[in-house]
């Protein structure tokens, strides 16, 4: 059963992506509201497919940490489910993402319309590049989604946190959000086989830019999410 529930999954997201990824090119010259609702309406359906199909659930708590304002989210990153969850948790958004993913045809194509991003690592003026656009995001009302650690990990590992979300944090004003989850032990990374359970997802209380170094609020960041990520079940 799971590899058939995998297998018609996969055969869902890939009709999906091509709808959806497809006809919103052809809201190129629409409004950025109109181009975000109806792209993500593909993240909202990824995520109930995954649910009826997969018999992937989540559960969320620490939603009374969520400010009344957008603010900066720094989140785990263990597979693709959390990518698209967020989407569905906060309000309109902007992701920092590698410049690589808006090549892909298609799906890239349409990633480009949201106006996310689009770092090259290797650059040393991509921390610049991250401040100035994402400072420009937060002033207009939108949140800024950041995974730290900058890849895919699998669960119970970590890597070197960046320093970019409290940079961009003390730059423009606004908080940081940490988010902790267990996603990857349902959807792992590169896998095929995607595994029933109840994914907890968690939210952590604002860490406002104050008198800390950027060390020091990437560490405050970093010790919340690995030891709260740390601590949930096997879904």
């Amino acid at each position: 059963m799971l590899w058939l529930r995998s297998i018609i999954f996969n055969l869902g997201l890939i009709i999906a992506t091509l709808c959806i990824a497809t006809t919103a090119l052809l809201l190129v010259f629409f409004p950025l509201k109109v181009r975000y609702w109806y792209i993500t309406r593909w993240s909202a359906f990824i995520i109930y497919w995954a649910k009826l199909v997969c018999q992937i659930n989540y559960q969320v708590s620490g939603l009374e940490n969520l400010p009344k304002k957008n603010a900066i989210v720094l989140c785990k990153h263990q597979s693709a489910w959390e990518t698209l969850f967020l989407q569905i948790l906060l309000p309109c958004q902007t992701w920092v993402l590698k410049k690589e993913l808006l090549w892909i045809p298609f799906f890239g194509w349409a990633l480009a319309l949201l106006r996310p991003i689009a770092i090259n690592r290797a650059q040393s003026s991509s921390i610049r590049q991250l401040i100035q656009q994402g400072s420009a995001a937060l002033n207009t009302g939108r949140w800024v989604v950041i995974f730290p650690e900058g890849t895919r990990v699998n669960p119970g590992e970590t890597k070197k946190y960046s320093r970019s979300g409290a940079g961009l944090a003390m730059a423009s004003g606004f908080p940081i959000i940490p988010i902790a989850h267990n996603a990857g032990h349902c959807w792992r990374k590169n896998s095929f086989l995607k595994t029933p359970g109840t994914i907890q997802v968690v939210i952590g209380s604002a860490i406002y830019p104050k008198s800390q170094t950027l060390a020091e609020m990437t560490q405050q960041a970093q010790q919340w999410i690995d030891s709260t990520s740390a601590q949930l079940s096997i879904p």
